[in-house]
């Protein structure tokens, strides 16, 4: 496992995207694959940063691995307060966009890129679990 600890903050996306990326190439992932991966983790980062912790800062831990079936996951760990994206409504796209509430956009393109999220609480922790399943090699 990899694993690197960031302010939570907007400036750090880059570092952030930078590990999954060099990670997700790594375990064979072809370039669109990695964009998918990149763009969903890009949206959960940018959460974290934007609302976990809205009155101090805080840090996330980003951890990237193998889970028991050789998935690839990242892992990204916060201590801000307790949110659960998969609680969350969905979006109803059938509704004019001008119609539709805000926000909720950024959960579907995390849902449609990866193939498996889980959200727990550790102890005080936030821990969001995004996992791609690894090509087929050779």
């Amino acid at each position: 496992m990899v694993v690197m600890t960031l302010p939570a903050e907007i400036s750090s996306l880059t570092q952030c995207l930078k590990l999954v990326v060099e990670c997700a190439r790594a375990e064979g992932f072809a370039p669109q694959r990695v964009t998918e991966i990149e763009l969903a983790v890009e949206e959960a980062m940018a959460n974290i940063c934007l609302y976990a912790y809205p009155e101090s800062r805080g840090e996330v831990e980003v951890r990237c691995g193998l889970d028991e079936a050789k998935h690839f996951y990242i892992e990204l760990v916060d201590m801000g307060i307790p949110f659960d994206i998969l609680a969350m409504s969905l979006p109803d796209l059938t509704v004019e966009p001008a119609q539709r509430p805000i926000g909720g956009l950024g959960i579907l393109l995390i849902l449609a890129f990866m193939d498996y999220v889980t959200y727990h609480r550790e102890g005080a922790h936030n821990v969001l679990r995004l996992t791609a399943r690894r090509p087929q090699l050779g």
